[in-house]
């Protein structure tokens, strides 16, 4: 961003320059905003079929399994509970000094994870993070799709891609040494 200003500092401010990039508009807020409730309507099934996806690759599924290898029903729950609350503050199309810091927080859970009986799988790669996302515009173009007109739709995702896109660099942080912030 043009300030040159460590993230951190000031994640709002990186953030709210970040979305000036990728050319966000209040009708971008507006239509995640209008198209909000189609997506946590489908918020149980759209966690499920992710973390689905993640136990359905080794690589993955590392993160989500007990000693025995089977599949951690606890910290799946948790995990889908987390995603849950990350789909409904985004929802809101608003970014804030504390979204701003939820979303580092998320990234640097993710980045710096270390590992543990009880943190199986240890930092999670960030190619994982960027797949996690094009998952998720993927499940919500295909949402709006089958519920909106389809210049509504595109308009939706046209919004959404770009806020979560915003979201995703503000989780990669923790991967990125400090100068290439």
């Amino acid at each position: 961003m043009a300030t040159g200003a460590l993230p951190g500092r000031d994640m709002e401010r990186f953030l709210q320059e970040a979305l000036a990039f990728v050319g966000w508009t209040e009708a971008d807020a507006v239509a995640v905003r209008g198209s909000a409730p189609l997506v946590l309507a489908r918020e149980a099934a759209l966690t499920s079929a992710l973390y689905d996806h993640f136990l359905s690759m080794p690589d993955s599924a590392r993160f989500f399994l007990s000693p025995d290898g089977t599949p951690d029903r606890t910290r799946l729950e948790r995990r889908k509970h987390s995603l849950a609350r990350w789909l409904k503050e985004t929802a809101q199309a608003a970014i804030t000094q504390d979204s701003a810091y939820y979303l580092l927080m998320i990234g640097l859970s993710h980045s710096h994870r270390a590992q543990g009986p009880d943190r199986p799988g240890g930092t999670v790669p960030a190619r994982m993070m960027v797949g996690a996302m094009s998952l998720t515009q993927t499940a919500l173009a295909g949402i709006f799709a089958e519920a909106l007109p389809p210049a509504d739709a595109l308009t939706a995702s046209v919004a959404w891609n770009k806020l979560l896109l915003v979201h995703l660099n503000a989780l990669l942080l923790g991967y990125l040494p400090k100068e290439h912030r």
